[in-house]
C-alpha cells in the first residue's frame, strides 16, 4: 500500500480513528447527561461550532440546540499546508458538514449580521431573528487581504503570489493549498533553470490561525528544493520580534534555519503594500533604538522607530492579516482592547463572557492569550460545555482552561517539532524533548490527525 492509499484508508476509518482514541492525548470524556433546559444558539459551522455541538448534545438529556452557519462543507484547514507540500488533495480535507449535525438540529444556513445580548438575540443576514437562552459564539476569525493595499484576491495565485491560507467553506473552495504547491513548483523550476530565485513569507502582526504556518511554507518550499539540490535566496518577513515565543522552540528553529543556510529573518517588518506588476513589498518596519541614560533608573530610554521597507521578490508567500468578523466587532460582545480587539470577550479560563454570563466561546474568536488551532478548540469543547451545562444548572464554573495550544512546526518534509504550550510555557504531552525535530510526529500529523479529526474531535469524543 504506497502513501495516498494509506492516508486514505486510514482517514475514512472510524475504526483507524477509534484505536487512535488510545493513544492520543488529553482525551476528555463526555459530560453525563443534564437534565438542564434552555434554548441554545452556536453562530459557526466550522471546528469550533462542531466541537461544541457534538458535546453539548451528548451532554444534555433533551437538548434544544439550533446552529447558525452558511457552510455546507467542512474543512479541516491544517491540511492545507499538507496540500501545498503536494501530499494531501480537496478530497482529503474536506467533508460535509451535514454528516456532523444531528437530525434533531435546527441548521439555519446563513451568517449572524447582529448579536443582540442585551435582548438575547441574534439577527441572520437574512433578516431572520434567532432569540436563545444561552449563546455559544464559534465564528472563527476571518481574512483580511484586503487590508494589504494593492492586494486583491484575484492576484493570488499568479505573478509569484501565493497564500495557503486562501478558502471559501460557504463555497467548499480550498484553493490556498493546491495553488501553494504550484507555487512551490514555479520556485523549483526556476531554480532549474540556473536562476536563484528572491523568495519572500510573511506573517502579519495581528493574531492569526495556526502562528506557526507562515514558518512551515517557509521550510517546506525551502526543502522542496534542496531535495533536488537546488536553491534560492529566502526571507522570512515577520512583524514579530522573534521565530517563537517559547525559547527552548526560538533556539531549535534558529539551528533549522542554520541548516538551510539562505534563510534571512527580517523581525518587525509588517505588510502593508504590494506592487503586484513590479513584485515589490513594502514593509512597515517597527523598531527601537536608544536615547538618553536616566542615571535614576540606570538604564537608557527607549525610542520607538517605523520605517518603511521595500523589498523585491520573485515569489512572495502572503499571510494576510486576520480579526473578528465585522458584526461580532462592532457589537458589545467584543473585546476592546490590544491585538484582542474585537474578537469574544471571554475569560481566559472558563470561556464564559466576562459580562454576559449566558454567553460563551469556543475556537479562534475568544479573546485569549493563546489558543488559535484546532488543538486549542479540542481543548476548549469540554470545558466550555461543562462550565455552560453548570450555568444552566445554576452551580459554579469549575473547568478551567490552561491555555493548551499545539503547533506541529514542519522544519523539512519527514520532521516536525511538536511545540505543545500553555498559559506557563511548555507542556508536552509525551516525556521527550519537545524543541527536537522528529518523524515521529511527522507520521502522527501526516496520517493519524485526519482520522482523529472527522472521527473523533468533531463527534465530541476527544
Amino acid at each position: 500500500m504506497n502513501r495516498r492509499q494509506a492516508l486514505k484508508t486510514i482517514g475514512l476509518s472510524p475504526v483507524a480513528a477509534t484505536m487512535l482514541l488510545g493513544t492520543s492525548s488529553a482525551i476528555t470524556p463526555a459530560f453525563a447527561s443534564s437534565d438542564a433546559k434552555g434554548k441554545i444558539v452556536i453562530v459557526g459551522g466550522g471546528t469550533g461550532g462542531i466541537i461544541a455541538l457534538a458535546r453539548l448534545h451528548r451532554a444534555l438529556s433533551n437538548p434544544d440546540i439550533t446552529i447558525i452557519a452558511p457552510n455546507e462543507t467542512h474543512i479541516y484547514q491544517p491540511g492545507q499546508v499538507f496540500m501545498a507540500a503536494g501530499l494531501y488533495d480537496y478530497s482529503d480535507i474536506t467533508r460535509d458538514n451535514k454528516d456532523f449535525i444531528p437530525d434533531d438540529v435546527e441548521w439555519i444556513k446563513d451568517e449572524v449580521s447582529e448579536f443582540d445580548p442585551d435582548n438575547n438575540r441574534v439577527i441572520t443576514r437574512a433578516g431572520q431573528e434567532v432569540k436563545y437562552d444561552y449563546l455559544v459564539v464559534a465564528t472563527g476569525i476571518e481574512y483580511k487581504y484586503e487590508h494589504i493595499k494593492g492586494l486583491s484576491i484575484d492576484d493570488i495565485g499568479k505573478n509569484g503570489i501565493s497564500s495557503v491560507y486562501l478558502n471559501n467553506p460557504e463555497e467548499g473552495t480550498t484553493e490556498g493549498g493546491s495553488l501553494t504547491w504550484d507555487w512551490f513548483n514555479y520556485i523549483k523550476d526556476d531554480a532549474k533553470a540556473g536562476k536563484k530565485p528572491r523568495v519572500i513569507c510573511t506573517q502579519p502582526g495581528t493574531h492569526i490561525k495556526c502562528g506557526g504556518a507562515p514558518q512551515k511554507i517557509l521550510y517546506l518550499s525551502n526543502d522542496n528544493l534542496r531535495r533536488d539540490g537546488l536553491t534560492a535566496d529566502f526571507t522570512f518577513a515577520t512583524a514579530k520580534g522573534k521565530l517563537f515565543g517559547l525559547p527552548e522552540i526560538e533556539a531549535s528553529l534558529k539551528e533549522v534555519q542554520k541548516g538551510y543556510g539562505n534563510i534571512t529573518n527580517k523581525f518587525g517588518h509588517d505588510l502593508k503594500e504590494i506592487d503586484v506588476k513590479n513584485k515589490i513589498a513594502t514593509f512597515s518596519h517597527k523598531y527601537s533604538i536608544k536615547g538618553e541614560y536616566d542615571e535614576d533608573l540606570e538604564e537608557y530610554d527607549m525610542i520607538e522607530k517605523e520605517a518603511i521597507v521595500k523589498l523585491e521578490y520573485d515569489y512572495i508567500h502572503i499571510v494576510p492579516p486576520m480579526g473578528a468578523h465585522e458584526p461580532l466587532a462592532k457589537s458589545k460582545l467584543s473585546w476592546s482592547k490590544g491585538n484582542s480587539k474585537g474578537e469574544l470577550e471571554v475569560d481566559r479560563e472558563t470561556l464564559q463572557h466576562r459580562r454576559y454570563k449566558n454567553v460563551f466561546g469556543i475556537g479562534d474568536i475568544c479573546a485569549v492569550p493563546f489558543g488559535k488551532t484546532g488543538g486549542s478548540a479540542r481543548h476548549h469543547g469540554p470545558i466550555m460545555v461543562g462550565n455552560l451545562i453548570s450555568q444552566m444548572e445554576g452551580k459554579e464554573l469549575t473547568e478551567k482552561f490552561d491555555g493548551y495550544t499545539v503547533c506541529p512546526l514542519k522544519t523539512e518534509y519527514g520532521k516536525i517539532i511538536l511545540a505543545e504550550f500553555n498559559y506557563h510555557g511548555l507542556a508536552p504531552t509525551f516525556p521527550i524533548d519537545p524543541a527536537v525535530p522528529r518523524y515521529t510526529w511527522w507520521v502522527f500529523d501526516l496520517y493519524a490527525l485526519v482520522p482523529m479529526y472527522w472521527h473523533l474531535m468533531l463527534r465530541g469524543l476527544m
